[in-house]
C-alpha cells in the first residue's frame, strides 16, 4: 500500500522523481535474468520505497539501500546548459538551467509582490556537509573507526587528513591511504562508511555556528530555503527535526530525487522552491559546489572551513560564520545584476553626428 507522502506529490516534486514501478512483484528468481532490474535501478527503487517508510533494514535481495553517494566525488554539472532528463506522462522531458530560467519566470501578481517584499523573489540553498552542521569531526571519527576495524592506522598529516573529509573514498582508500584492495573489498568499505555515516548522524544535535539565528531572519523576510544532501530523505528529515531546523526549510532534495550531479541538485531545489536559478543563492563549504552554482547561474557564499579563504576565491561572497550576514548582503549580491546577469554585456557605441559638408556658393 502506498503511503500519502508519496500519493500526494506536487507538480514540482513529480518532474524530479522517476516514474515509481508498481507494487506488484514478482519473485526474483522466478524472473529471467535478461529481464531483471540493473543494481543502480534497483537500489533507486529501493529507496524509494524506504521514503514511503518499508523495508527499513540494511538490505533487500542482497543490495544495500543505504546512501551511496556519501564518500563519492560526484561531477559538478550543468556545463555549457547541461541539465538533467526527468519523465513525465506525456514522455522525458529534458530540463536545463535556459529552460528553467525561462519556464519560473514571475506572474503578473508575483511581480507586483516582489515589488513590494523584493527579498522574497530569492531562493537559498544550503548544502548539508559542514553548512548546515559540521561534518567534519564526524568524518574524521568514521575514517578513524573504519581504520581500527580493518587493523590499519590513519596518518596524522594534516595534509592527508584534508583530503579524507572532500575526496571519494576510491581515491582516499587507494591513492591516500594506500590501502590494496579488491573490487569487493573496496566495494565492501564503502558501504561500511555509508553505515557508519547514518549510524554517527543520530549523534548530531548542533548546526553550524549562527545558522540558527540566521534562519531565522531569513524566515522573517519571507525566504524559502532548501536543503541538498545524498541522504535518504527519511535520514534528512530526522537529522533536521533533531538539529530543530526543519521548520526552515521548504524543500528537501535527497537520493531519493536521483540527481547524477552537484549542479542537478541545486537545480531541482530551485523547481521545488518555485524560483528561478539565476534569482537562488547557494551556500556552500566547497570550490566544487561554488562552480556548480555558478554553472547553474546561481549565487554562491562560501563558508571558509574546510577550504581557506584563498581557495574560495571564486565565491561572489566569502564570509567566516553567518553571524557575518545580514539580509542586506542578498540584496547586494543581486544589485545591477537582474535576470541576466551571466549574459555578456554589450558594449553600447554612440553614433557621431555626421559631418556637415561646406560649401561655397557663388553669385553671378
Amino acid at each position: 500500500m502506498e503511503c500519502s507522502s508519496c500519493s500526494s506529490r506536487s507538480s514540482s516534486s513529480s518532474l524530479l522523481l522517476p516514474a515509481r514501478p508498481s507494487s506488484f512483484r514478482v519473485p526474483h528468481s522466478l524472473v529471467p535474468s535478461k529481464l531483471r532490474p540493473s543494481k543502480s535501478k534497483l537500489h533507486q527503487r529501493l529507496s524509494v520505497t524506504r521514503a514511503c517508510g518499508q523495508d527499513r533494514n540494511d538490505s533487500v535481495d542482497g543490495f544495500s539501500i543505504l546512501p551511496s553517494k556519501l564518500f563519492s566525488q560526484e561531477a559538478i554539472g550543468a556545463e555549457y546548459g547541461e541539465g538533467f532528463e526527468t519523465f513525465r506522462q506525456d514522455g522525458p522531458m529534458k530540463v536545463d538551467v535556459d529552460f528553467l530560467n525561462e519556464r519560473l519566470q514571475e506572474g503578473f501578481l508575483k511581480r507586483i509582490r516582489y515589488a513590494m517584499k523584493p527579498d522574497e523573489a530569492y531562493g537559498l540553498i544550503f548544502s548539508w556537509d559542514n553548512v548546515v552542521t559540521d561534518t567534519r569531526t564526524m568524518k574524521m571519527k568514521i575514517w578513524k573507526q573504519l581504520a581500527s576495524e580493518e587493523g590499519k592506522e590513519i596518518p596524522e598529516d594534516e595534509h592527508v587528513q584534508r583530503l579524507m573529509l572532500y575526496a571519494g573514498a576510491d581515491h582516499v582508500l587507494r591513492k591516500v591511504l594506500l590501502w590494496e584492495l579488491s573490487e569487493s573489498e573496496l566495494e565492501r568499505l564503502k558501504s561500511r562508511l555509508s553505515q557508519l555515516y547514518v549510524d554517527h548522524l543520530v549523534k548530531l544535535r548542533k548546526p553550524i555556528g549562527g545558522l540558527r539565528e540566521w534562519l531565522d531572519a531569513v524566515s522573517r523576510s519571507g525566504i524559502p530555503c532548501a536543503v541538498v544532501s545524498s541522504l535518504d530523505r527519511i535520514s534528512m528529515v530526522e537529522a533536521l527535526d533533531r538539529l530543530e531546523l526543519k521548520k526552515y526549510f521548504q524543500a528537501v532534495v535527497s537520493e531519493e530525487d536521483g540527481m547524477e550531479s552537484i549542479a542537478h541538485r541545486f537545480l531541482s531545489a530551485a523547481v521545488k522552491l518555485d524560483r528561478k536559478p539565476s534569482k537562488c543563492v547557494v551556500f556552500e563549504d566547497d570550490p566544487r559546489g561554488v562552480t556548480a552554482a555558478h554553472n547553474c547561474t546561481m549565487m554562491a557564499v562560501a563558508l571558509i572551513g574546510v577550504h581557506p579563504a584563498y581557495e574560495l576565491v571564486q565565491a561572489d561572497l566569502t564570509v567566516a560564520s553567518y553571524n557575518d550576514l545580514s539580509v542586506i548582503n542578498l540584496r547586494r549580491l543581486f544589485a545591477n545584476k537582474g535576470s541576466t546577469f551571466m549574459d555578456m554585456e554589450k558594449q553600447s557605441i554612440e553614433k557621431s553626428p555626421p559631418k556637415r559638408k561646406l560649401s561655397i556658393d557663388t553669385i553671378f
